[in-house]
């Protein structure tokens, strides 16, 4: 892989010096969620929080958004209807490079057809100044309609889309053997860290993991955070969707036997590999989305599952071969990249099957189109 710069290794020093002191503090050892926690998000040294350029060519991976903007003028169109349903609000989390809220502003004007507001909730401060800086330079004209948050409003109505956000969410990694369940999680050794096994002492989590099924001697992860997030969203949703974008499965699939090492995954310079501890704050660690469990904690809530299938069908759904079959194929010039990216999006072998996207909703009772072929709720 890589090499990162003197600065950049430095840096990531930084971050390691402040989690072993985390260990130290906690008695040798933190559970692996408090680990991706301090890794990704720790102020001003976490990947997340720190300076670093993460999406696109020049950064660790390339989202949806990256890829083209028919991602986020499709799914617009399924927003518009979201707040035709609903409420003029829409609620990005965790909004990236800024580059999705551009695209689904400018589809939705063009439609003439945009929020009263759309608010921006985003923990880093490096990734607010660079949307700002992109939605400055992309839609200045629009700018008085996006706000940025602080904090989850206590309130919602209207659309709420998350691209990518859950697997990017900490997670507990759990070790199913034939006599007990333990918990995987990180000491120190040295100025090194290292895997350790204890027994749960988190009384949520040792119930959920004695729920899931598996054969001996398997290791996955649950993430209550994620579980929390949906659960919180849904209790302040009065009326809308919500609509998660992310890679997984559902549990009979994510827990599936041939599965036994679980999915955790980290991403460096467009390099994947599955080492969390490689330069703590220069990468990103991610894990699948049990979809299953989103599903319940969203219905526990008090929301309803209004759809759940691959992006493929999803945006196929929403009309997104109609921005294709507008461009004049004589000119090659602008037809070839954007069928190149349409496939890149859709194709099973790329984007299309992998990842998932699932609406959440309350008070809104017409399906949606996003949805109408492909559902695959009976999966979850």
């Amino acid at each position: 892989m890589p090499l990162p710069s003197a600065a950049a290794r430095a840096h990531s020093d930084r971050l390691r010096e402040l989690i072993l002191g985390d260990i130290a503090a906690q008695g040798g050892w933190i559970p692996c969620s408090r680990f991706m926690e301090l890794a990704l998000y720790a102020p001003g040294l976490g990947y997340y929080a720190a300076g670093a350029r993460k999406f696109g060519a020049a950064g660790d991976f390339i989202t949806a958004p990256e890829i083209s903007p028919l991602f986020g003028r499709t799914l617009a169109r399924q927003v518009a209807e979201v707040m035709a349903y609903s409420a003029p609000h829409i609620l990005e989390l965790g909004a990236g490079s800024g580059k999705l809220a551009a695209d689904v502003l400018g589809e939705l004007e063009r439609q003439d057809g945009l929020p009263q507001s759309y608010s921006i909730l985003e923990v880093s401060a490096d990734l607010r100044e660079r949307q700002q800086a992109l939605l400055r330079e992309r839609i200045p004209h629009l700018l008085d309609r996006v706000h940025w948050l602080d904090a989850m409003p206590q309130n919602i109505s209207g659309a709420v889309i998350a691209n990518e956000v859950l697997d990017a969410l900490p997670v507990h990694l759990l070790h199913w053997t034939a006599t007990e369940i333990t918990e995987r999680g990180v000491a120190g050794e040295g100025n090194d860290f290292v895997w350790q096994e204890r027994l749960p002492d988190n009384t949520v989590l040792l119930e959920a993991a004695q729920s899931i099924k598996v054969p001996d001697d398997y290791l996955s992860e649950i993430s209550l955070a994620a579980r929390g997030l949906i659960g919180s969203l849904c209790e302040r949703l009065q009326q809308g969707v919500l609509l998660f974008i992310d890679y997984g499965f559902g549990a009979r699939e994510y827990y599936h036997p041939q599965r036994s090492q679980g999915t955790l995954m980290c991403h460096y310079r467009h390099h994947a590999h599955d080492d969390p501890f490689y330069l703590p704050g220069l990468q990103d660690i991610t894990a699948h989305v049990d979809f299953t469990a989103i599903a319940e904690s969203a219905i526990d809530s008090g929301a309803h599952l209004l759809g759940y299938t691959t992006q493929a069908h999803f945006l196929i759904n929403c009309g997104i071969a109609d921005f294709l079959a507008a461009q004049d194929p004589e000119q090659l010039r602008d037809y070839l990249p954007l069928s190149a990216q349409l496939q890149k999006l859709t194709s099973p072998a790329e984007m299309g099957e992998l990842f998932k996207v699932i609406a959440l909703g309350k008070g809104v009772e017409e399906p949606l189109s996003g949805f109408l072929r492909g559902d695959l709720s009976r999966l979850l």
